[in-house]
């Protein structure tokens, strides 16, 4: 079999693989983990996007201005909000991973850590302690809204990171199951004469997070800005270690590599993730913003048979007109997480494959996707608060910018390492370089000038942010063609600045009478 170039023939490797010892697995009543996998990439991408829930949610009264209270409350949620968010994709980033071992590809699962990596194949009690990990998680959104909604009292936080130690100690359970049946292991360590030193760094490694979780539990206690900030560095210990490792190799030199190496179960900031979950996870969320939109009109603007007979003389249509405001919000917000997600899709469909920084942008980028439910209760209402329009048109567009700014940077990001992550035709110079960045950069700078635009004219803050929602799909209709014109007109301009300027004779010199003459030759 011939080596994959690329993460995708490894994994239709494994797929065929897994096909072909089906009936083998079945008869000692184990199997392969692919269809948990995918359930729980399901359920990670639900439990991240249902966060955003109790951020748009919070109860603004009609008669309430967004004064800087109000901002500081909803700054305030989205800041948890994100956190939160991020905490959780960790725990799905290690779905994302994919180690080659004498060709075979092995995936990489569970939350938190890389527990497939080690654990080849699952039994029942696997698999039940797979679910009551996810239970756990399941569990973080209503402790993420104790968080929101009471920001100065511990129980939230604590109860929080009791979820993530819970978590911790499952996949601990997990990992020492595993190894009690070698079975169930990977054939790598099957084979190592050293399982009990492998078992020994991965248990050191899970629990890593659930450490600076227990921490964090204690400050809320007495002291909770510290618990935040512990939570924060569970996100970014992998990257603060891999850069604290980079600085020590070039102050003292590279390590000796012990005889033994587990590096196999090292974070490397650089590796390769798996383009197809990056793909499936993104995908999720999208699909979830979406369907998140319309709960809000299912449960808010379905008329009261009562007060259509009172109201509107029995006129459902007259009723449903109340309504047009939000039901004008809804198709806009819509559009704009249906183009994110094209745009996200072309994106990826050029690349070969993501990096782990490319996946932190993407994460980031599906963090403010997860926000525009929010988006959509600040434009739906401009009818009910018309004075506060300007703050919540600039809430949106912010909103907007900042989850289409971070595909661009993944697109940026890629670009560095171009001859690894992207396909040959989008690259420098390919034939849909400039296409894709011109889509790429669309979103930013339309909601960046719009943003700049309510500074401006602030009394056409509405109309201005309801023209860009309209304009912008119809820019995506005809982006490529005006790419393609675009591109002719840099073509053509070198061309007319090198082309010589017709000569004119100087006065009193010779003149040259043979292109066009006014009178006949005399005989």
């Amino acid at each position: 079999m011939s080596r994959p170039q690329s993460p995708e023939p490894a994994l239709n490797v494994q797929g065929a693989s897994s096909i072909g010892l089906g009936d083998e697995d079945a008869a000692d009543g184990t199997q392969h983990s692919h269809r948990m996998l995918s359930f729980s990439d399901a359920l990670l991408s639900i439990i991240a996007t249902v966060m955003i829930l109790p951020v748009t949610h919070t109860d603004i009264s009609p008669e309430q201005e967004f004064d800087k209270s109000i901002q500081k409350l909803l700054a305030t949620r989205i800041a948890v909000y994100l956190m939160t968010f991020l905490i959780v994709t960790v725990a799905w980033a290690a779905h994302t991973r994919t180690t080659f071992i004498d060709g075979v590809t092995f995936p990489v699962s569970l939350p938190l850590f890389r527990l497939f990596q080690v654990v080849g194949k699952i039994d029942d009690t696997l698999a039940l302690l797979n679910l009551a990990c996810m239970m756990t998680i399941t569990f973080l959104p209503f402790t993420f809204s104790l968080m929101v909604t009471f920001p100065d009292v511990p129980l939230g936080i604590f109860l929080f990171c009791m979820c993530v130690i819970a978590i911790g100690a499952v996949q601990a359970l997990i990992v020492g199951y595993a190894f009690h049946f070698p079975h169930l292991l990977n054939p790598q360590i099957q084979r190592s004469a050293h399982r009990a030193l492998y078992k020994r760094h991965i248990l050191r490694i899970i629990f890593h997070g659930p450490a600076l979780c227990f921490v964090a539990a204690g400050f809320s206690l007495f002291f909770y800005p510290a618990s935040y900030l512990l939570m924060a560095t569970v996100i970014f210990l992998p990257y603060v270690s891999k850069a604290a490792s980079w600085c020590r190799g070039r102050l003292v030199g590279p390590r000796e590599p012990p005889a033994h190496s587990l590096e196999f179960f090292t974070f490397d900031l650089h590796g390769p993730l798996s383009k197809e979950r990056v793909e499936a996870f993104s995908d999720g969320v999208y699909a979830i913003v979406a369907t998140l939109l319309i709960l809000d009109i299912c449960e808010d603007n379905v008329p009261d048979p009562k007060d259509v007979r009172e109201k509107f003389s029995g006129s459902l249509v007259a009723a449903l007109s109340e309504s047009g405001p939000h039901f004008l919000a809804y198709f806009g917000s819509f559009a704009t997480v249906g183009l994110l997600w094209f745009a996200h899709h072309s994106l990826f469909l050029h690349v070969r494959k993501a990096t782990q920084p490319m996946g932190l942008l993407n994460t980031l980028s599906l963090a403010f996707v997860g926000g525009l439910p929010l988006a959509y209760q600040q434009t739906s209402a401009f009818a009910r608060q018309p004075h506060d329009e300007l703050e919540r048109v600039r809430v949106s567009c912010a909103i907007i910018f900042f989850a289409s700014i971070f595909q661009f940077a993944i697109w940026t990001t890629a670009l560095l390492q171009e001859g690894e992550t992207l396909q040959p035709s989008a690259r420098f110079g390919g034939q849909e370089h400039a296409f894709m960045f011109a889509k790429l950069a669309l979103y930013p700078c339309a909601s960046l000038l719009a943003f700049a635009s309510t500074c401006i004219l602030t009394r056409f803050s509405t109309a201005i942010f309801h023209l860009m929602q309209i304009a912008v799909p119809f820019a995506f209709l005809l982006l490529r063609l005006l790419v393609r014109l675009a591109l002719a007109i840099l073509r053509a301009l070198p061309r007319l600045a090198l082309r010589p300027a017709p000569t004119r004779p100087a006065p009193g010199g010779p003149r040259d009478d043979t292109c066009s003459p006014l009178l006949p030759a005399p005989c």
